[in-house]
């Protein structure tokens, strides 16, 4: 009887995947994207407890509020390129050595920006933590290695995911043997900052070595003013948005350093990775949609709608898919792998955990903004949440600590990504499509 209704699924699926030969291509592009995700996130995960367990809440707050920190910063090094540079080479092709090199000098001049900005506000805001100081330093070093995101953005505008996994994958890896000797050697938190940066810095040689086995050459890049103002032109919103968006991902754990102290933000920082590591599935899946949904919107409206209405379903249902699991096992998860230190990070995870299924939704929003090119919408919506959940958190986290931050972060998240819908008359349809997915989620 087993043998039968396994043959008969298969068989389904076979049949589905005939049906929708651009599925088939999607399923096959986020397939490497998913394995490699998933041996980082199983990995990741163990070296996480074991940091956690080693540096105790106080440290491990420290080095959280350094990294979340940095992260503020990021979005400037990246300048919001990835859509557009994806966008630009799927409907153009020929322009992708100019669109390549237009962008690495834009990401460079932005990564350089970050470095110093981060250093200077840290010095201005802690001018008395010599050790916070030094771990945003090294953290904001790793930034410049974002320049060859342009490569990884070629890679999935040809959705070939496949190289981008063969250049990472062995990084992390480095990354993560790193870690481990650091802990036991026990070694000093600064070294955990500098294990951070030199695995980006494998990532980004990696990417350049698989660009270069592919036949192609970094030589044949060109540069253009025109180029480099019409990709800043369309980028500018979305890197706004995405530097709001790492305001109302980030600023809880600044927010808890400032004002409770080191260790809420390392209770609160096992919260976030219990739940953040799953956004890998959503990211994964954005990036080999994203293409299909861009060359969508040129055949027909109805087919691009019809497209994006699968896209949201597919989305809702994985949302919900991960945070009734995680909920019902968070409490006991933490206990027993992070330690009874870390107790109070149960109920915080279970919150943050319903928050991603606003993030997966925000990801598919974003293709339909990016696409129809309202990437001044985008940054409205996300400057609207990133304003609510400061306020939220000023608000929640003298009361309620990490658990305030983490309700903040949920009604932020849903009002930027699904409750603004409805203040703009553009995003009305998209805003009734997103609640069709989540009140009747389905897997495509």
């Amino acid at each position: 009887m087993n043998a039968w209704w396994t043959t008969n699924l298969l068989d389904i699926i076979r049949k589905r995947l005939d049906e929708h030969p651009q599925f088939r291509i999607i399923i096959g592009n986020t397939g490497w994207q998913m394995v490699d995700k998933i041996m980082r996130m199983a990995v990741g995960l163990a070296i996480s407890i074991w940091i956690a367990r080693y540096l105790g809440p106080d440290k491990l707050g420290t080095l959280s509020y350094a990294m979340a920190f940095v992260a503020l910063f990021a979005p400037l090094a990246t300048l919001g390129l990835e859509d557009i540079i994806v966008r630009d080479i799927a409907r153009d092709p020929s322009c992708a050595a100019e669109t390549m090199g237009s962008s690495f000098i834009l990401r460079l001049a932005g990564g350089i920006a970050s470095l110093v900005i981060a250093i200077s506000t840290i010095l201005y805001l802690r001018p008395s933590d010599s050790l916070v100081h030094g771990l945003v330093a090294i953290l904001a070093f790793g930034n410049l290695f974002l320049v060859t995101g342009v490569i990884e953005s070629w890679f999935i505008s040809q959705v070939r995911a496949k190289y981008t996994v063969y250049a990472k994958s062995p990084a992390f890896f480095i990354g993560s043997i790193i870690r481990i000797i650091l802990i036991i050697r026990k070694a000093p938190l600064i070294a955990f900052a500098w294990a951070g940066t030199i695995e980006m810095g494998l990532c980004s040689l990696g990417l350049v070595i698989s660009y270069v086995a592919k036949g192609h050459r970094l030589g044949e890049w060109t540069a253009s003013m025109r180029r480099g103002g019409r990709l800043i032109r369309d980028s500018w919103p979305l890197a706004l948005s995405i530097i709001a968006m790492s305001v109302y991902q980030r600023i809880d754990q600044i927010m808890l350093g400032d004002i409770l102290g080191n260790k809420e933000v390392g209770i609160y920082s096992v919260a976030v990775r219990m739940a953040e590591p799953w956004n890998f599935i959503a990211t994964a899946i954005y990036w080999s949609v994203y293409p299909s949904i861009v060359k969508a919107r040129t055949i027909s409206d109805s087919y691009f709608f019809a497209q994006l209405q699968k896209y949201y379903n597919l989305m809702a249902f994985l949302g919900y898919a991960v945070a009734i699991p995680v909920s019902l096992s968070a409490h006991w998860l933490i206990i027993n792998l992070f330690g009874a230190a870390y107790t109070k990070a149960g109920i915080m995870a279970i919150v943050l955990t319903w928050a991603n299924i606003f993030t997966f939704m925000e990801l598919a929003r974003s293709a339909f903004l990016a696409t129809m090119n309202w990437t001044k919408i985008y940054f409205v919506t996300v400057m609207m949440g990133a304003i609510i959940n400061v306020a939220l958190n000023a608000v929640l986290i003298p009361r309620y600590g990490g658990l305030g931050a983490s309700f903040a972060s949920l009604i932020a998240y849903w009002f930027a990504v699904h409750g603004v819908c409805f203040l703009f008359k553009q995003l009305s349809r998209t805003g009734i499509m997103m609640t069709k997915a989540m009140l009747y989620p389905k897997f495509w």
